[in-house]
């Protein structure tokens, strides 16, 4: 997207690439869950779509976990409750309004210690 300063010549109209408002809630029926866990994702920002990364949000239900090893960047962003992520040369716990970056192919486990939400931007997006 570029951005030129007011008075410039182009227009609202002209950007290629619209701003868009995205919430955790499923507003579309999207969301999968993980078999009969209870871990929730709900994707906002897709590769189908084109773009340079992918965006969703993540519900786990407190002793819920999960393998962490994907084939691309993320950076998680706490929005409730706390999560413990284990790899082979740490150990943290992260929450509410923190970050977490996830190397690609992170050997790993989270883990949500409380009932716990997330963002996530991955990218490349997939």
């Amino acid at each position: 997207m570029r951005v030129r300063p007011l008075g410039g010549q182009e227009k609202m109209s002209d950007l290629t690439s619209p701003v868009r408002v995205f919430g955790t809630a499923d507003v579309h029926g999207r969301t999968s869950q993980f078999g009969d866990r209870r871990i929730f994702v709900t994707p906002a920002v897709e590769h189908a779509e084109g773009g340079p990364m992918s965006v969703y949000s993540a519900h786990f239900g407190r002793g819920e976990h999960a393998e962490l090893a994907a084939s691309y960047e993320e950076v998680w962003t706490v929005t409730r409750g706390r999560l413990r992520i284990s790899s082979a040369d740490a150990v943290v716990t992260v929450g509410a309004g923190q970050f977490v970056h996830i190397p690609r192919k992170s050997p790993g486990e989270v883990e949500a210690l409380e009932d716990a939400s997330l963002v996530c931007v991955s990218v490349p997006a997939h």
